[in-house]
């Protein structure tokens, strides 16, 4: 399954970047957020990994992102990898003008066992979800508002 969605935040690219890749910042636009962990490589670069635990709909879900690539602050790809699910997300960030930056993400989701038909049946739960990650982080960048 593929797809894309892209959001203007009225903030510079710089600032965009600088709040999205603190890890300290995840529970506020994470809806389900609990940890994240280095696990290997160098933080921001090729190869680096990290350990991420959600709760989602009361299960605990954990998922190793590892960055593919790495060109910041113009676009940053990543994996997501959890039981059944193998998700890989491109990242650009554009400079719409100097105070906003369109963020668009393209996202492609391949599911295995049972997951499988879960994909099928549900696709939409899967966009949506993006999307909401998107809305929230404009929310938290531009305004400070948490999920918490």
């Amino acid at each position: 399954m593929k797809y894309s969605h892209e959001i203007i935040i009225q903030l510079p690219r710089e600032e965009v970047i600088s709040k999205m890749e603190n890890p300290e910042n995840f529970k506020f636009w994470q809806k389900g957020f609990i940890s994240y962990q280095h696990i290997s490589g160098n933080p921001s670069e090729v190869g680096c990994r990290s350990k991420l635990v959600y709760n989602m709909n009361g299960r605990e879900i954990e998922m190793i992102e590892t960055i593919i690539k790495s060109n910041l602050p113009k676009e940053l790809h990543t994996t997501y990898e959890t039981k059944g699910v193998y998700n890989i997300q491109k990242n650009y960030f554009e400079e719409e003008s100097v105070t906003s930056t369109r963020w668009v993400s393209y996202s492609e989701f391949q599911f295995s066992g049972f997951m499988k038909l879960i994909g099928k049946l549900m696709p939409g739960t899967f966009k949506k979800q993006s999307l909401q990650f998107m809305k929230d982080f404009k929310a938290f960048a531009e305004e400070g508002k948490s999920v918490k």
